[in-house]
């Protein structure tokens, strides 16, 4: 329980943060009772490598007043702290939003640990983390999500997975999203208290700071990084719908400069996660790799901010579209991370690890779009169908064009290299995605029509997924629809709020799809849905 201090009544503090801190430090955080030190929101533990792991937390003086704070981190083998094994000091303050970050070292591998923080006599929750195997692994269990939209739901998944026994969470992008109040939010979800904060667009340091701040608010939320080490990149919605390195289609006018926006959603995408720094904000490098002994090497891309040229639009026609689909030079990664990619790819083959994952944002599988007749619609909404959106869609297909230009479909050069560095330098690949709201699994195949690697996607935390698509329509018939126009696509699940699980071990991997019954209430049951394996040496998925 945190040190009370009677002296210090509560009324002086928050007189003292209304002068000094300002209201907005809380970042949600309901001051109860006067303390010396107040730990916000929660704690959380990511980047875990062989000996060592980076602890998180965020802390405000008792005082009230903006000033810095020294504090104190543990890590025990036990949850009573009684065997001590490491421990140091921090100092956080308003130059970082009070958020502590610690790379904790001198740990053994694949051990669990304990670990908390004590400031002014005050202890922090209690999180539990794990390193990574160096030898000897026979097993890995991955949870993969993606896309936790706070006004479109209950974070139900959060709480599943946060019980539940994983050796490492991965979190593939859209931790936060943007959006004013009302926009992309859930009207079901209305008087239940999840509107965002601030109000408007998130556009400055301040704004994206109370953002993460709201979001570390949720139970659940504080729940899942308490009891698993996170490994997390980005998607756009950290920075802003479909963004490229340079802009974004939701970087409107009167939103200011795009670099100053860009560089602060990353300062406090690195103040309020788990990830280890390894760049300047400037540069905003987060691609890296992990691995598990001669099991796995985890190699994590950033297919988003750093090195994408700017997507595609059908409307420039379909002539101009046909020409910049074949420009080969157009990247969704940058030349930079491309060769760091096939540097890893061949370091991990080299050393005789069995399984490369890919973690990554977006769907590397060729999707298509569902080519329905119109004596297949239904009769009431025929004509509003085929003169709507859909009708545009179905109208792109038949002229051979891709249906989400924002997702590897649109930089199908860069896709060929990765498939040849894939061919030349990997042993087995697995290819993971988020971003879509749904759930695939694809058999991913080049030019030639040759195997190279698996894909599976994980569904959302809380997005909606191909429920606006075409309402009129069951989800059995778009899903029907879809695998028979898409060839390499061998499972889809187009609703359902719920994450991908990963079970690897030297003879194959295993990818289970499990959902959440509901995200509007916060009581659900859980339900398992298709279960498929991949075995190495095979490059595809066993049917």
């Amino acid at each position: 329980m945190p040190k009370s201090t009677p002296d210090f009544p509560r009324r002086r503090f928050l007189g003292a943060t209304g002068l000094g801190l300002g209201v907005l430090a809380l970042r949600g955080y309901p001051i109860m009772a006067a303390a010396a030190a107040h730990f916000t929101h929660g704690v959380a533990s990511g980047d875990p490598l062989q000996d060592r792991v980076i602890l998180w937390t965020r802390v405000l003086p008792g005082s009230g007043h903006s000033e810095a704070v020294q504090l104190q981190w543990q890590i025990a083998q036990d949850e009573n702290f009684m065997q001590l094994l490491a421990a140091g000091d921090a100092r956080t303050g308003p130059d970082r939003d009070y958020t502590v970050k610690v790379d904790a070292t001198g740990l053994v591998p694949d051990e669990q640990y304990y670990y908390r923080f004590i400031c002014e006599g005050v202890h922090s929750p209690v999180g539990r983390t794990r390193t990574l195997p160096a030898e000897g692994v026979e097993a890995l269990s991955i949870a993969v999500l993606s896309c936790s939209n706070y006004p479109q739901g209950y974070f139900n998944v959060y709480k599943e997975v946060a019980q539940r026994d994983y050796d490492v969470v991965l979190h593939l992008g859209d931790y936060i999203y943007e959006y004013a109040v009302g926009g992309y939010a859930n009207p079901l979800m209305q008087g239940k208290g999840r509107d965002v904060r601030p109000e408007h667009e998130i556009v400055t340091l301040e704004d994206y700071r109370m953002r993460y701040g709201l979001y570390r608010t949720d139970a659940d939320l504080q729940a899942v990084h308490q009891a698993h080490p996170f490994i997390c990149v980005w998607d756009d919605h950290e920075i802003t719908n479909n963004t490229w390195k340079t802009g974004a289609q939701n970087h409107n006018e009167g939103e200011g400069d795009f670099d100053l926006r860009r560089h602060a959603a990353v300062q406090a995408f690195h103040e309020w996660l788990p990830i280890r720094e390894q760049s300047s904000v400037e540069d905003a490098i987060i691609y890296r790799s992990f691995h598990f002994g001669k099991l796995a090497s985890l190699i994590m891309m950033d297919t988003r901010l750093v090195g994408r040229d700017e997507q595609l639009t059908h409307a420039m026609g379909i002539d101009t579209l046909r020409s910049k689909l074949a420009d080969n030079r157009r990247s969704i990664m940058g030349e930079t991370q491309e060769r760091w990619l096939t540097n890893e790819l061949r370091r991990s083959k080299e050393a005789g690890v069995q399984w490369q994952l890919l973690g990554q944002q977006l769907l590397m599988g060729k999707l298509n779009v569902p080519l329905f007749t119109d004596n297949e619609l239904p009769i009431e909404h025929r004509e509003a169908i085929v003169n709507g959106r859909y009708g545009t869609l179905r109208e792109r297909a038949r002229q051979g064009l891709p249906y989400n230009l924002d997702a590897w479909d649109g930089y199908p050069g860069n896709r060929e290299r990765v498939f040849d560095a894939i061919t030349a330098h990997g042993n087995n690949v697995v290819v993971l995605a988020g971003d879509t709201h749904s759930s695939w699994a694809f058999d991913l195949q080049n030019q030639s029509g040759d195997a190279v690697a698996v894909e599976f996607a994980t569904p959302s935390v809380t997005s909606p997924g191909f429920e606006n698509f075409m309402p009129v329509l069951t989800e059995e018939q778009v899903q029907a629809a879809t695998l028979v126009a898409s060839p390499e696509l061998k499972y889809m699940k187009a609703n359902g709020r719920g994450w991908l699980e990963l079970e690897l071990s030297a003879e194959k991997t295993v990818a289970s799809w499990f959902f959440v019954s509901t995200i509007i209430e916060q009581q659900y049951d859980v339900i398992a849905d298709a279960r498929l394996e991949t075995y190495a040496g095979e490059h595809q998925i066993k049917v």
